[in-house]
């Protein structure tokens, strides 16, 4: 049975194009990206209304920096810590490598972003791959944004 992992970040101002999270897949069994869900708690009302770019890339192989490490959280208090690295806010955005756009998307920042990816549309990172969700938008002014990524690894 595959083992559910989630990771987050909370109530960080954006100002500039980020990887809001990265993910590393540990060498021996690889990570699935299952559920993305962004927020934003600083910004209401038609006039601050704005649309940001969401990437979902992999095959980067240099890392990002900038960010931190959040903690990465079990979903079944009993099964074994993630193999994956993840980082999330990372400023100087991952790259180099054979990148691979998976999914474009727009997010109005006026209400949630919940993308939960249907089975077949699943991005899978092999063993030492590294994907990232890439915030695309420079804001034009500072968006405090929070995030949870949920990703499986073995058989999802």
């Amino acid at each position: 049975m595959a083992r559910i992992y989630t990771a987050q970040f909370n109530a960080v101002a954006a100002t500039v194009q980020q990887d809001l999270f990265e993910i590393l897949a540990g060498s021996n069994n690889g990570a699935t990206i299952l559920r993305l869900k962004l927020s934003q708690n600083n910004k209401t009302g038609d006039a601050n209304e704005a649309e940001f770019l969401i990437l979902i890339k992999s095959g980067q192989t240099t890392t990002g920096s900038g960010g931190t490490a959040p903690s990465k959280v079990v979903r079944d208090s009993d099964d074994a810590a993630s193999n994956a690295t993840v980082a999330a806010n990372n400023t100087t955005k991952a790259s180099a490598g054979t990148i691979v756009t998976h999914y474009a998307d727009n997010w109005n920042i006026r209400s949630p972003y919940d993308f939960i990816f249907m089975p077949e549309e699943r991005p899978f990172l092999k063993g030492g791959r590294r994907g990232t969700v890439e915030l695309a938008t420079t804001p034009g002014s500072s968006t405090t944004i929070s995030g949870t990524i949920v990703w499986s690894e073995g058989e999802a």
